[in-house]
């Protein structure tokens, strides 16, 4: 297979600097659980994401809040940014902010300063989305044109379907395919439903990633049932790759990973192709 064939835009990645003397890892230290920590053990760079994946077609790559835990979050936008400015990526930041806090607004503000910040991530855990402080919050990325980029799993599909109803014109992004974390038959149907149903906001788009998460042998194989079924449920125009990079270097290298997303769209047309792989991505964050 040649591994130049087709250009891509990740739309998930990670980069940290365990001694940055403002930013905290918290996923990454020595007290969580194992996997994850092991990533604490070195730093990865933008500079060691180009050296993974130039030659094999990345062009652009959008940066997803890693500095859980920090004092600031906006400090890790300032990074980034100078990041970019330095060496040309992330062409966009997508940061945190608490929704729920009463200077959401100032710390949004703060994160625009810097050209590249394009959205939030937030997670979803009981009844955080549905809560009134968080859509108190939640509405100010209408009035400032931004992103939210929520790891939501089919059990509370619902709530992130009621959320992305009540605000229309948020642009949500589904992070991690709804996180389909196991693999048998019943959850797949549950998945699937999930996904069916939050489908029907038109303003969701599922990024397709991280699925080695669920699933640390996958092949090219296993996952093409996830892969397949978000593309059919969302249609070629509502869907993103994305590499979760380095998180799922712990299961595989990047080589695989595009080249069996490649190998599974390879059914489509080239212009299905081009949206999956950056077009859409690209018109998204306005890359």
């Amino acid at each position: 297979m040649n591994t130049k064939a087709f250009k891509f835009t990740d739309s998930h990645v990670h980069f940290y600097d365990m001694a940055h003397p403002t930013l905290y890892y918290g996923h990454w230290q020595p007290d969580e659980d194992l996997p994850l920590r092991e990533l604490g053990n070195r730093n990865y760079l933008a500079t060691d994401f180009i050296e993974d994946t130039q030659s094999l077609g990345m062009e652009k790559a959008v940066h997803v809040q890693a500095a859980i835990g920090s004092k600031d979050p906006v400090e890790e936008t300032k990074w980034l940014q100078n990041t970019y400015n330095k060496i040309g990526i992330p062409n966009a930041i997508v940061g945190h902010v608490d929704l729920r806090s009463s200077n959401a607004k100032e710390i949004i503000e703060d994160h625009l300063k810097y050209k590249n910040f394009k959205g939030i991530r937030d997670f979803s855990y009981g009844d955080y989305l549905t809560s009134s402080a968080f859509r108190r919050g939640f509405k100010l990325l209408d009035e400032y044109e931004l992103i939210a980029c929520i790891a939501t799993e089919w059990p509370e599909i619902s709530k992130l379907k009621n959320l992305a109803s009540t605000y229309p014109n948020i642009r949500i992004i589904l992070d991690h395919a709804g996180k389909p974390i196991e693999r048998n038959d019943e959850y797949f149907s549950n998945w699937k439903n999930g996904l069916k149903s939050i489908s029907k906001e038109d303003n969701v788009i599922c990024k397709i990633s991280g699925l080695g998460m669920g699933d640390h042998d996958w092949t090219t194989e296993s996952i093409k049932p996830y892969v397949e079924t978000c593309i059919e449920v969302f249609g070629i125009d509502r869907v993103i790759f994305g590499s979760n990079w380095p998180v799922d270097s712990l299961w595989s290298n990047y080589e695989k990973v595009i080249n069996s997303y490649r190998e599974i769209t390879n059914q489509l047309t080239l212009s299905e192709r081009e949206k999956f792989f950056f077009k859409n991505v690209d018109y998204i964050y306005d890359i």
